[in-house]
């Protein structure tokens, strides 16, 4: 499984490439679909470009993608996109347009109560464990660990040479994980790297401009789906074209 992350908490400060509106994610999701992507992530956005989970702003975004692809389609529920715990969960009660996952990253006031609001709703809950948090030991206490759809290991490292490192400790960290299934990403300069541990380790993985702006040889990436391609590459899925 290689999921695409299209957006993230980026904006257009990032650049033109960085999809924003629902036709943009439905445009960008197609191109990543067809490149190979197998599931989405997607942080839907306000029409001035902040990451929200609002209904009305969630509806339009999870429609314009399924009218695109047929591949499962997630989106965030960080705190950055509402700061209060008991609004964040009321926001995801009064979801009418359900994803089909969501992530909650286990380190976050109130990720147990969103995490059960969204496994009563029926949507797949990925269990976000970021690097350089609580939120590993957090997890392995948690009475939904056996329930959720998958593990996110995040690394917050952003580092090229200690990302991969910081990596194989949060698998540590995480050890069985509920024999949850486990997707390993890394972000910004250790995207890359923990791409192709990923790899080697056989574990789901992600890519996508969330993650990175760059290219492994340091060039701007032009789209979500030719950093699909080259993690295809990297990951050791797919030979590069000649």
């Amino acid at each position: 499984m290689i999921q695409v992350c299209l957006n993230g908490s980026r904006g257009a400060g990032d650049g033109a490439v960085v999809p924003l509106s629902p036709e943009a994610l439905a445009d960008a999701a197609a191109h990543a679909v067809a490149a190979g992507a197998t599931d989405i992530h997607v942080h839907p956005k306000t029409p001035c470009g902040q990451d929200s989970l609002s209904p009305r702003v969630l509806a339009p975004t999870l429609t314009a993608i399924r009218a695109r692809v047929r591949v499962p389609v997630g989106v965030t529920t960080g705190a950055w996109a509402e700061p209060d715990p008991k609004t964040r969960l009321e926001r995801v009660r009064s979801w009418a347009v359900l994803p089909d996952h969501a992530s909650v990253n286990w380190h976050e006031e109130g990720a147990e109560e969103i995490a059960a609001a969204l496994i009563e709703r029926g949507v797949g809950v990925e269990a976000g464990i970021w690097s350089g948090t609580d939120g590993a030991a957090r997890f392995a206490a948690s009475p939904l660990g056996p329930r959720v759809l998958r593990v996110l290991a995040e690394v917050t490292d952003t580092s090229a040479e200690t990302a991969e490192q910081t990596a194989r400790a949060l698998l540590t960290d995480l050890g069985s994980a509920f024999g949850r299934p486990v997707l390993l990403h890394g972000e910004d300069g250790g995207a890359w790297p923990v791409l192709r541990l990923a790899g080697r380790l056989g574990l789901a993985t992600r890519i996508g401009l969330e993650d990175t702006l760059l290219l492994p040889d340091g060039e701007r990436a032009a789209s979500n789906a030719q950093l699909v391609t080259e993690g295809l590459v990297r990951y050791g899925w797919a030979q590069r074209s000649p």
